[in-house]
């Protein structure tokens, strides 16, 4: 039985030493009793709760992702809820929403939220913000470490920067605590920073063996089968096909409307990464790419967890998509394409014009993979200084 890092900090009254806190949560931030951490700590005699402080989806869960989370009373506490997740200036004056203020009259911040183990999540962006903010203000952070639900892929993917420029390979391998030192040092923060360990974790265990209840970090993230495919689908973010966001399966749905699904899925099958099939799927996203539209793809499925690999799989995925498909494109920004931000550079995107041009598809994919494989594969054992479990 695994002791999260709430139930450790409970049993210790740890918060004794720092009486006035605020706490960034969200609704992953969960005893295994399912009881919630806010109100947790809003009834506890060990601290004064004193404000609470929304990331992406807001502390309930209940915000969309690209709304500004606006600063309110949440009805059930009663204590203000401030912006985590805005760019630049917010509503008070302050970087991502909140005033350097607000956490500086803090006796220290408290983190718990439950991380999934990619790069590409909001919430390890979060972390840094919040790492950086308090650095400003002085501000000590507490973080309440959870379980690396993946952590059995161990470090996977091409390295790119982070917040400050810490780089991390896209599956990354850390826990949320773990991710706090490797940035506090990485970044060269000067912020005094404590992590509640976990007890009764190791990194062979994936989530679903720890006798603990997946409570959504996201409503993109509704179970481990989506934690299992998103490292690798997540890159379909940044293409014309739908990622599956507006449907009951994101990220493991992913299609188009000019999509075959069943040659698609066809094709996949036949290249034949190790661990998934892929089932011809029929799907209408309700918001986000394709809204209301009838849209054909693939459903990913995960049949042995030890052989697949997320980033083999989705960049298998990527690239016949864009050989097979004329209509499959990068999006673009002002800011170029987002792409090269999520992978860390153009490689992939010019591999896509590569197979279109008469590159072999397989060598392509292996060309691509085994290249990212060779820049993570060290990256744990470099910052074995910041890992605190076996």
């Amino acid at each position: 039985m695994v002791t999260l890092g709430i139930e450790a900090f409970l049993d210790a009254d740890r918060g004794r030493v720092s009486p006035t806190v605020g706490l960034v949560t969200n609704p992953s931030g969960v005893t295994a009793d399912l009881e919630s951490t806010i109100d947790l700590l809003n009834g506890s005699d060990a601290v004064d709760l004193e404000a609470l402080f929304g990331p992406t989806h807001g502390i309930r869960g209940n915000e969309h992702s690209q709304d500004e989370i606006t600063e309110h009373i949440d009805e059930k506490t009663g204590l203000p809820v401030y912006d985590l997740t805005s760019q630049g200036t917010g509503r008070n004056g302050g970087p991502n929403g909140t005033t350097v203020e607000q956490i500086a009259n803090l006796d220290r911040l408290i983190y718990d939220i439950q991380e999934v183990g990619t790069r590409f999540s909001t919430f390890a962006r979060v972390l840094g913000r919040v790492l950086a903010e308090a650095a400003k203000a002085g501000t000590p952070v507490t973080v309440l470490d959870r379980p690396n639900p993946i952590a059995p892929f161990g470090p996977a993917g091409t390295l790119a920067g982070q917040p400050g420029g810490a780089a991390l390979p896209i599956v990354h391998g850390m826990t949320v605590g773990e991710l706090g030192r490797y940035f506090a040092n990485e970044i060269a923060l000067d912020v005094d920073l404590t992590i509640v360990e976990m007890e009764g974790w190791s990194r062979d265990r994936w989530f679903d063996d720890l006798e603990l209840t997946w409570v959504p970090p996201s409503p993109n993230m509704p179970s481990l089968d989506t934690a299992l495919v998103y490292p690798g689908t997540c890159l379909f973010e940044a293409t014309t096909l739908s990622e599956g966001r507006g449907t009951t399966n994101p990220f493991e749905l992913i299609g188009a409307p000019w999509v075959d699904a069943t040659a698609f899925a066809a094709m996949l099958n036949d290249i034949d990464p190790p661990g998934v099939k892929f089932r011809p799927a029929y799907f209408t996203p309700m918001f986000s790419k394709h809204e209301r539209s009838d849209v054909e793809g693939v459903q990913v499925h995960v049949l042995d967890r030890a052989a697949f690999d997320p980033i083999r799989v989705g960049v298998t995925m990527v690239l016949t998509a864009f050989y097979e498909y004329a209509e499959c494109a990068w999006v673009r920004t002002n800011g170029g394409y987002p792409i090269d931000g999520l992978t860390g550079g153009s490689e992939l995107r010019t591999a896509t014009s590569d197979v279109r041009n008469g590159a072999n598809l397989r060598m392509t994919i292996d060309h691509i993979v085994e290249g990212w494989e060779r820049e993570a594969a060290p990256f744990l054992e470099e910052n074995a200084e910041y890992l605190l479990y076996d």
